[in-house]
C-alpha cells in the first residue's frame, strides 16, 4: 500500500534529505524533495502530496508560512521539524497547523515510524457512518468520509488531527472526554501528545466552527472533566 503515498519533504540541508529519502523510499513510498518554502509550495500545488516532513528553518519562505498556506485550504498530513526543543515552541507548531513533530537531530527510523502511523491514522482510521452530519439547519455541515468540514455553507480547513478530534467529539454527541481519552481515541495509546495539545487542538477547531469561539455553542468544557459536544437540533444526510 505505501507506494501509493507520495511524501514531500521539505529541508535546507541536502545530506538530510538524502538519507531521509532513502529511508522513506526503502519503505516503498514514493518521495519528493523541496530545499526551500518557495520550491515546496510549488511543488505541493502541482502534485499529488499524501504526506508532509517540514522543516521550519527555511529560505525564501518559511516552514511556518508554508504550513500556514498549505493550511488554508487543505488538511494534508503535515509533520514539522524544529531545532527547538521547549514545549512552547511545539505548541507553535500545532498551532499553525502541524499534526506531528520532531526535534532535530532526529532519528529518521522514527520519522519513518511517525510517517506511517499518522498515514495510517489519515487515510485509513476513519469512523464508517453516515456521509454527512448537519448541525443547526446548515450552520455546521460535516462531511465524515471526504474531511470536509463547512460553517455557514463555507469551506473551513481543519489539521488532519483537528478533525479526528472533532468527529470523535461530534459522533458522540453529550459524552464528555477527559484529554487521556480523546488522545487514546483519536490517535492511539502510543500518541505523544500532551494535556496543553490537547487544548489546544480545541481552541483551533472551535475558532473554526463557532460563532464565538469564546462562548463555544458546540464544543464545550465540562470543568474537571474534559469536553463534549452539543448538537442541538441536527439531521442526517446519507
Amino acid at each position: 500500500m505505501n507506494n501509493e503515498f507520495k511524501i514531500l519533504v521539505v529541508d535546507d540541508e541536502q545530506n538530510i534529505l538524502d538519507v531521509v529519502r532513502a529511508y522513506l523510499e526503502k519503505e516503498g513510498f514514493e518521495v519528493i524533495t523541496a530545499m526551500d518554502g518557495e520550491a515546496a509550495l510549488d511543488i505541493y500545488n502541482k502534485e499529488t502530496i499524501h504526506l508532509i516532513v517540514l522543516d521550519l528553518m527555511l529560505p525564501k519562505v518559511t516552514g511556518e508560512e508554508v504550513c500556514s498556506r498549505i493550511r488554508s485550504n487543505s488538511s494534508v498530513p503535515i509533520i514539522m521539524l524544529t531545532a527547538k526543543a521547549d514545549e512552547d515552541e511545539k505548541i507553535e507548531g500545532i498551532s499553525i497547523g502541524a499534526d506531528d513533530y520532531l526535534t532535530k537531530p532526529f532519528s529518521v527510523r522514527e520519522l519513518v515510524v511517525r510517517v506511517r502511523a499518522l498515514l495510517r491514522r489519515s487515510y485509513k482510521d476513519r469512523i464508517p457512518m453516515a456521509d454527512i452530519l448537519i448541525f443547526n439547519n446548515g450552520d455546521l455541515e460535516v462531511d465524515i468520509k471526504k474531511m470536509v468540514v463547512k460553517k455557514k455553507g463555507e469551506v473551513v480547513s481543519l489539521t488532519t488531527n483537528e478533525f479526528k478530534i472533532l468527529t470523535i467529539l461530534l459522533t458522540n454527541p453529550e459524552q464528555v472526554f477527559s484529554r487521556e481519552k480523546l488522545v487514546e481515541k483519536a490517535f492511539g495509546i502510543d500518541y505523544e501528545g500532551f494535556d496543553r495539545t490537547v487544548d489546544t487542538y480545541i481552541k483551533n477547531i472551535r475558532q473554526k466552527i463557532e460563532n464565538n469561539h469564546k462562548e463555544p455553542m458546540y464544543i464545550t468544557t465540562v470543568y474537571g472533566s474534559g469536553y463534549k459536544f452539543n448538537p442541538n437540533s441536527s439531521e442526517v444526510k446519507k
